[in-house]
């Protein structure tokens, strides 16, 4: 069988930490600003790790 391919989207999205985790950026922070609090938008600058949910799907995705 052929191997498996890294999905291009999630490998850009997507770091895996040195302990393992997988961390992510924080989403809605791209338009429509104006309206947001100044709080939220500092807020939403910082990364986020990927919940236990989505961490299998996630992992799959960026392994090459």
């Amino acid at each position: 069988m052929p191997k498996m391919k890294t999905h291009r989207g999630a490998a850009k999205r997507f770091k895996i930490t040195a302990t393992g985790r997988i961390k992510r950026n924080k989403a809605y922070k791209s338009h429509l600003l104006t309206k947001k609090t100044a709080k939220r938008k500092r807020l939403l600058r910082k990364s986020a790790l990927v919940e236990s949910v989505d961490l299998r799907k996630v992992k799959r995705m960026i392994s090459s």
